[in-house]
């Protein structure tokens, strides 16, 4: 497949009172600074003014779907890791839980917590991203820097765990690779105090900031009908009141405790659908995600040393039949719909990924717009190519 867009055209046509029109056909990226990835988009323009969008998807295709069939249950978790590179512990997840699902395995209760910990962990990672990116698309330098050191505390403890950065591969099927490190817990808990005290830092760079505020109130409005006819799902939908999240709907993990009345969990929603809501939306769960974790730790603190994983036999076989295994990853739902026939690798296993839908609803919100505005609505939908590509 080629890389390089079509040159710009030009469609003239006759408009009111007989005077000549054109529209403009520009093609931004795939290589282009305002495309927040290897993505493209095709515009149709009057002026300043965007007439239609289609995103066009595909530069980065890997096929990993059919990766899959030929890698044993093992296997598949170091794929299923990087489609999202931002989410890749809650990548694992979806694959891990539909194959012990499958088995009918129970893990054990530290493996659940922990991994319910590192899932959130891993949370606040993807949004403190896209936190200090996303100003930083629209022109905003400085919170970026804030962002990544915040990162920073939180990438050492899921590194001291796990000897990954960004590609954890921390969960087997039936637990999770190792037990947790001796004082580790404390240290995630430093952590998470360390981020907390100084999120206000970030914060007073982004809230309340009148650029901003004016480039983001009113822009990029996605409707609540709009968002479930796209499959459009979390933050982005939560930003325009769709009240959905499976840690809270459809529970797994710990999350049933955590959700439950007086638990730190809770669903973070705006009614304005617009860019600046999008935004709110991920700041204000990032401090969910932190309780959260919080809440983990001191569970963890609280369980006697045990096995954090099941034995396996040597050859994995998964019996026959198929499930759908949907998780809340950070950037919305992340399903992986298996079919086994009693083999020792998947006969199918069909990722449906998050950042997808939240593409393809551009092609409805962009029209309309002016393109000074399509940086900002871009950005705020949150998105990761290689997540949409698979």
């Amino acid at each position: 497949m080629s890389t390089t867009p079509a040159p710009t055209e030009l469609t003239v046509g006759v408009g009111a009172g007989g005077l000549a029109t054109a529209d403009m056909v520009l093609n931004i990226g795939p290589q282009h600074p305002a495309t927040h990835g290897v993505l493209r988009l095709k515009i149709v323009v009057d002026g300043e003014r965007i007439i239609s969008a289609d995103p066009i998807i595909g530069y980065m295709h890997r096929g990993a779907e059919k990766l899959f069939e030929v890698r044993d249950y093992r296997q598949i978790i170091v794929l299923a890791n990087r489609h999202d590179w931002l989410s890749a512990f809650s990548n694992e997840l979806g694959v891990v839980l539909g194959v012990e699902s499958m088995l009918g395995m129970e893990v054990p209760v530290r493996a659940v917590w922990a991994r319910t910990l590192l899932a959130e962990l891993n949370r606040v990672l993807n949004h403190l991203m896209f936190l200090g990116s996303y100003p930083l698309e629209l022109g905003a330098i400085t919170p970026v820097f804030y962002a990544f050191r915040e990162r920073e505390e939180l990438q050492q403890v899921m590194e001291e765990i796990s000897g990954g950065r960004m590609h954890y591969m921390f969960n087997r099927v039936g637990g999770l690779k190792d037990d947790l490190p001796q004082g580790w817990l404390g240290r995630v808990e430093d952590a998470i105090a360390a981020v907390r005290g100084r999120m206000p830092d970030l914060e007073s760079l982004i809230v309340g900031n009148e650029i901003l505020a004016a480039r983001t109130r009113g822009v990029g409005v996605l409707p609540p009908a709009l968002a479930h006819a796209y499959g459009v799902s979390g933050p982005i939908a939560r930003a325009s009141g769709v009240d959905v999240d499976l840690r809270r709907d459809a529970p797994y993990l710990a999350y049933d405790e955590l959700f439950a009345d007086g638990g730190p969990g809770r669903v973070v929603l705006r009614s304005a659908g617009d860019c600046q809501a999008r935004l709110e939306v991920l700041l204000e769960q990032t401090h969910v995600s932190l309780d959260l974790a919080q809440a983990c730790v001191e569970r963890l603190g609280t369980l006697p040393r045990g096995p954090v994983n099941v034995k396996l036999p040597k050859v994995l076989k998964v019996p026959e039949g198929e499930l759908y295994t949907a998780t809340e990853n950070p950037l919305g739902f992340n399903g992986y719909y298996l079919v086994s026939t009693g083999e020792k690798t998947p006969h199918r296993l069909k990722l449906r990924s998050a950042s997808f839908n939240n593409v393809q609803v551009l092609s409805q919100i962009l029209p309309g717009c002016l393109i000074a505005d399509m940086v900002a609505i871009l950005g705020s939908m949150f998105f990761v190519v290689g997540d949409v590509d698979k």
